[in-house]
C-alpha cells in the first residue's frame, strides 16, 4: 500500500501510474475531486491517517504551536521556491508542483478581470504548505479540512475512516455542536490542522478580509460547498463564504498538465507581490 512521507516527495514516482492519465484537454468538473475506489491508493491512505489522527487536542497543540510566528523570517518567493519540489499527497487531480500549481490558479483569476488582491491569493494560496519544512507530516498539511470537537459531517470525504480518531470514543465531541454553540462564529471553530489555517496567521495582516476566508477555508468544503456547518457560522461567515466559493473554482478547475511559463510569468507576480508584502515576513 502507498503511504504519505514525513515532507515533500522525493519523486513523481510515489504517485500511482494513473495520476497522470487524468489530465485531458476536455475534462468536465464533474470528474474532479473524485474520491472512490478509482482514486489513488497514496490519496486513500492520506486520508486513512488524517481522519485518524486529527484530533481536537492535536488542532489546538499545533494552533499554539505555530500562530506566534517564531519559525522563520522570509519573503513570499523564497516560501514558494522551498515548496517547489512538494506535490500533495491529498489531491488527485495534478502531479505539478506547487509553484505551478499556484501560478495556473493565478492566471486563471487574472485571465478573468479579479481585482490585484483576488490574483495575489490565488498565486499564495497554498503557501502554508511549508509546514513540511518543519518536519510536519503531510496529513498535517494538505487535504481537506474540518470543525473538529463535534460531530464530523457524512460529507466529508472518507468519512469512514473518522472510526479510528480517540475523537469518536468521546460522547462531548460527538454531538451536532460539541464544544461550541449554535452560530458561534467560524473564528471560534477549531479546524483540523493544515496548511489554510497557518497561511491565514501568517499573511492575514497584509491582505483584505475576503482573501483571508478564501485562504483560511478554501480546503474546508464540507462548510463552503456542502454547506453543512451552517450551525456553526455567523451571519457574517456565511455573507463570507461567497467569497470563499467564488474563489474554489480557479483553484480546482484550473489544474491541467500545461506547465505555467515561470520565467515569463515571473516580473508581473514578483511586483505583485511586492504590493501588499514587505520584503520578508514572518512565517
Amino acid at each position: 500500500m502507498a503511504t504519505t512521507t514525513n515532507g515533500p516527495l522525493e519523486s513523481l514516482e510515489q504517485w500511482d501510474d494513473d495520476v497522470r492519465a487524468r489530465y485531458r484537454a476536455d475534462r468536465k468538473k464533474e470528474e474532479f475531486r473524485v474520491y472512490d475506489d478509482t482514486t489513488p491508493a497514496v490519496v486513500r491512505e492520506f486520508y486513512k491517517q488524517n481522519h485518524a489522527l486529527q484530533t481536537l487536542e492535536f488542532a489546538r497543540a499545533k494552533r499554539a504551536e505555530y500562530e506566534p510566528l517564531q519559525k522563520a523570517e522570509m519573503g513570499i518567493w523564497e516560501a514558494m521556491e522551498r515548496l517547489n519540489a512538494l506535490v500533495d499527497d491529498s489531491d488527485p487531480d495534478t502531479d505539478l508542483s506547487q509553484i505551478e500549481h499556484n501560478l495556473q490558479t493565478a492566471e486563471a483569476i487574472r485571465a478573468d478581470g479579479h481585482p490585484r488582491w483576488f490574483i495575489l491569493t490565488g498565486l499564495i494560496h497554498d503557501l502554508g504548505k511549508v509546514l513540511t519544512i518543519w518536519g510536519e507530516p503531510q496529513w498535517a498539511v494538505v487535504g481537506d479540512t474540518f470543525p473538529v470537537g463535534c460531530r464530523w459531517s457524512e460529507k466529508i470525504v472518507y468519512p469512514e475512516f473518522f472510526a479510528d480518531n480517540p475523537d469518536s470514543q468521546n460522547p462531548e465531541l460527538m454531538t451536532r455542536y460539541g464544544v461550541y454553540s449554535e452560530q458561534c462564529g467560524l473564528e471560534n471553530v477549531n479546524l483540523s490542522w493544515g496548511h489554510d489555517e497557518y497561511l491565514y496567521h501568517v499573511t492575514k495582516a497584509y491582505l483584505p478580509e475576503e482573501a483571508q476566508y478564501m485562504i483560511r477555508y478554501h480546503s474546508c468544503y464540507s462548510a463552503h460547498r456542502e454547506m453543512d456547518y451552517q450551525f456553526l457560522m455567523s451571519d457574517h461567515d456565511m455573507e463570507m463564504m461567497g467569497w470563499v466559493r467564488k474563489f474554489n473554482p480557479y483553484d480546482l478547475y484550473s489544474k491541467s498538465a500545461t506547465k505555467p511559463d515561470l520565467a515569463t510569468l515571473r516580473p508581473y507576480y514578483e511586483e505583485l507581490v511586492a504590493e501588499f508584502f514587505p520584503a520578508k515576513i514572518r512565517w
